[in-house]
């Protein structure tokens, strides 16, 4: 349904990434388009209210995890972790590759995506692969915190979430249905 599809990026250290990215998709949805969430780090079972949502049925939007256990505060010191996550994230975007190339959907967003190439999880041949394959029509968004130079480069619109305050600095923990 897009006649230009543009690359976004939605990176920094603040909250808002991932809800912004799905704040697109509902747009998109809503006007017809099929989207494609495919989200990196976020196995099925974790608790993601978005997801939730979407797995209502009300809105048609495709959700993919990879199936793998990940833990943020201890699988980066497994080495065999690492590993199987890297391999899976490699197969991912390969199939997100032929997806956008076919235009499967109109919109595609990588949930997480930028993260995982700032740690090594993901290589940037593979996501310039995607860009530079795509379907001209299809609009690719990428989130995630330690976007590069050389990443930002390849996208037509970049934005940064900047940390300014954040209830956690008060002790207030995450909170189901505002922040997951």
């Amino acid at each position: 349904m897009l006649e230009t599809g543009l690359v976004q990026i939605y990176t920094g250290d603040g909250k808002g990434k991932t809800t912004a990215a799905f704040g697109l998709a509902l747009r998109a949805a809503g006007q017809g388009n099929k989207v494609l969430i495919c989200q990196f780090l976020k196995p099925p079972n974790l608790d993601i209210g978005e997801r939730f949502a979407l797995q209502l049925g009300a809105v048609r939007i495709r959700v993919e995890t990879i199936d793998l256990t990940w833990d943020m505060a201890k699988s980066f010191d497994d080495e065999n972790a690492v590993k199987q996550m890297q391999i899976a994230i490699s197969h991912a975007l390969e199939r997100i590759a032929e997806t956008a190339r076919k235009r499967f959907y109109d919109v595609l967003i990588l949930d997480e995506i930028v993260f995982c190439l700032s740690k090594g999880l993901a290589e940037f041949e593979d996501i310039k692969r995607i860009i530079e394959s795509k379907d001209s029509r299809v609009e690719i968004v990428l989130t995630g915190r330690g976007a590069t130079e050389e990443l930002i480069a390849l996208a037509d619109l970049v934005t940064e979430m900047n940390n300014i305050k954040h209830p956690i600095d008060k002790g207030i923990t995450s909170r189901r249905g505002v922040d997951f």
